[in-house]
């Protein structure tokens, strides 16, 4: 458990120095200012009350025992042994992509020979490249084919349209971004264009469906990615209403990391005699450690951050903030106090969002601030800790703001803030 007095005082030591320490430390050693712009006495006060207020705290308490992945039910061993494209098996090659996880194992031979498919699976399994590279092959060898891929969050259908971009590279795939925030008239542009693959959230696609800009019949394969999380954020009809527009004859490929009751309705409508996948081997993951900081005084809360970020080894540090108006008060006294820092939530613009995420991708900054509009699907290298300055809403969110660390086999860390 991590507690004050445990961590180490090197922070007046750097402050005469005048030079950074570390990658992204202060450069004034992260020093305190008492800035009087912040108080974190009353910094709940418009906070909607957490579930996990008051649980036991032992949820959080978790040592890391990583685990390889089980290949004892895959389907085929390497990416050589799939039917596709050989520009696409060059491309994966490219990519790093060497040994397959149990998600790609299974999920990618039956969605090559056209079934529907059901995937269950944990955040960071690897759950994109198991629809994109055979939807990708379809197209290539069929340019008759449309794909509909559609997302909860702005970010994630970005990353998702990165890495087809590098998949798809040199095979004349063209795909279309629609999500909020960007221009619209650029995106109906895209479209027009004959994208392959369009890419959305459901906001913008449903404003592009009333504005007669695009047709869902001619799409006959779609992907609906994160279903859980659409369900939760309250897209459930919206996701209904696609469906019903779109061509009885098509591919429908359902990934979730759960299937609650409400989602089992758009199921029995969105597959057709479907391959379920399940590779959900554990909640939490096992690479990364789960411990709690525990705040005996809310007015010090800050301060016991700060003395977390200086230690060697948080190096890329995710921190969780439950409020929009919380981020941009912890982003103001973390900047002020010198850290190398941005902040991401929904009041942002996509442009802000996606520059700030950029900047943490290339280790430009240390630390990134954030709402849950982070803590689903977003794959960024080297997390070394996630930080839950406030409680998440439910234990799922928790489950999903941590899995941003320990990724790809590697070790990370999570700490959680109680009272």
């Amino acid at each position: 458990m991590y507690y004050k007095n445990n961590f180490k005082r090197n922070r007046f030591s750097i402050r005469n120095s005048g030079s950074q320490n570390n990658f992204g430390r202060p450069s004034n050693g992260g020093g305190r200012f008492n800035n009087p712009r912040f108080s974190s006495n009353n910094r709940r006060s418009n906070q909607r009350r957490s579930q996990l207020e008051g649980a036991d705290i032992n949820i959080f308490m978790k040592k890391s025992a990583p685990v390889a992945f089980e290949q004892e039910n895959a389907m085929n061993n390497s990416f050589e042994d799939f039917n596709i494209a050989e520009i696409l098996k060059q491309n994966i090659v490219k990519r790093g992509f060497t040994q397959l996880t149990p998600i790609q194992a299974q999920a990618i031979k039956p969605i090559l020979e056209g079934r529907d498919v059901i995937g269950l699976a944990s955040t960071g399994t690897g759950k994109t490249a198991a629809f994109l590279i055979p939807l990708i092959d379809k197209l290539f060898k069929d340019r008759s084919q449309k794909a509909l891929i559609i997302v909860p969050t702005r970010e994630l259908a970005v990353q998702i349209n990165e890495e087809l971009r590098s998949f798809a590279y040199g095979m004349n795939i063209y795909s279309a971004l629609i999500i909020g925030g960007s221009n619209m008239n650029r995106q109906v542009h895209d479209i027009r264009r004959n994208a392959h693959i369009v890419i959305a959230t459901p906001g913008r696609l449903k404003d592009l469906i009333e504005r007669r800009a695009i047709y869902l019949e001619d799409y006959s394969n779609i992907v609906l990615d994160e279903v859980d999380l659409m369900v939760d954020i309250g897209f459930i009809n919206d996701v209904k209403y696609f469906i019903s527009l779109m061509s009885k004859a098509r591919q429908s490929l359902f990934f979730s990391a759960t299937i609650p009751p409400k989602t089992r309705g758009i199921l029995q409508s969105f597959v057709t005699n479907p391959v379920t996948v399940s590779v959900k081997l554990q909640d939490t993951s096992e690479n990364v450690d789960q411990d709690v900081v525990k705040v005996s005084d809310p007015a010090k809360k800050v301060d016991q951050l700060h003395d977390l970020l200086i230690q060697d080894g948080f190096d890329k540090v995710l921190v969780f903030s439950r409020t929009k108006h919380g981020v941009d008060k912890l982003h103001r006294e973390l900047e002020f106090r010198g850290f190398k820092i941005g902040a991401i939530h929904g009041n942002k613009t996509q442009g802000q969002r996606q520059r700030i995420l950029q900047s943490f991708k290339k280790d430009e900054i240390q630390i990134l601030l954030a709402t849950d509009v982070a803590s689903r699907g977003l794959d960024i290298e080297n997390v070394t800790h996630v930080i839950n300055y406030d409680l998440p809403q439910t234990y799922e969110d928790y489950i999903h703001r941590i899995g941003r660390t320990g990724r790809a086999g590697k070790k990370g860390s999570a700490l959680t803030f109680v009272g």
